[in-house]
């Protein structure tokens, strides 16, 4: 099966540049799933399954792209693997945890609940975790990126990332529904290292090949007349998390 690739151009800076999940999340899902292996589905460079490994003996970390895969963080108990969400190649009732994190927005959905309802071991813990749009600290940078997210960006965005904007609503996994509390992932950066972030959204990836880096030296330029080099500020991304029960 084919995918639609659209981060392997860029996968040493999405390696370098993509926020970590906090902890909080990693005892959430480790909390509410039995003993056993995690299965990261979509795991980009590792940002969730490296933590993983915090709290779960075996993590097997799958992603379609090679390209990303070399550039993951490795990490004792995370192993990685080419393959698709939709055909994974795990033994059947193998799997305590399916998530997928910032990644079940490209997966062909019925396909992939079926290969993750396959895999999973009874009273299994399903889970989505998504973020959307970033909020930093002061209102003038927080408003250019936000231009730059919905103007520049914006028709460039895959039919995908429509469900990132509507919090998974319409992705349903199959099993009784379990609670989450409130998350946010935060980071510390720099205006550049807020660039890079920028950098590897998929919407900019096409945004650059059409257009060239024109729209991205404007939000730069506009960053640095309110943004000291140098200053770190604190970006937020509230934290969409779906989770259920496999029976």
């Amino acid at each position: 099966m084919t995918f639609a690739d659209h981060f392997s151009t860029v996968a040493a800076r999405y390696a370098t540049y993509r926020p970590t999940y906090p902890p909080a999340l990693v005892d959430v899902l480790a909390d509410r799933a039995p003993a056993g292996t995690a299965w990261d589905v979509g795991c980009g460079s590792g940002q969730l399954s490296v933590a993983l490994a915090a709290r779960f003996p075996r993590v097997i970390a799958t992603d379609p792209a090679q390209a990303l895969l070399d550039a993951a963080t490795p990490a004792p108990g995370v192993e990685y693997r080419c393959a698709s969400a939709e055909a994974s190649g795990l033994p059947d009732h193998s799997i305590a945890l399916v998530v997928a994190a910032q990644a079940a927005h490209w997966f062909d959905w019925p396909r992939f609940t079926a290969e993750a309802t396959r895999v999973a071991v009874p009273g299994a813990l399903l889970a989505l975790v998504s973020y959307g749009i970033l909020v930093v600290d002061g209102a003038e940078a927080n408003a250019i990126i936000a231009r730059y997210y919905h103007d520049d960006a914006g028709p460039y965005w895959p039919a995908g990332r429509a469900h990132v904007e509507n919090g998974y609503r319409d992705l349903v996994l199959p099993g009784a529904v379990v609670s989450a509390p409130p998350l946010e992932m935060t980071a510390a950066w720099t205006r550049d290292e807020l660039l890079g972030y920028l950098t590897t959204w998929s919407a900019t990836v096409k945004l650059v090949a059409a257009r060239g880096t024109g729209p991205l030296e404007a939000v730069h330029a506009a960053l640095a007349t309110c943004w000291a080099d140098g200053e770190r500020r604190t970006i937020r991304w509230p934290l969409t998390v779906k989770l259920s029960r496999r029976g």
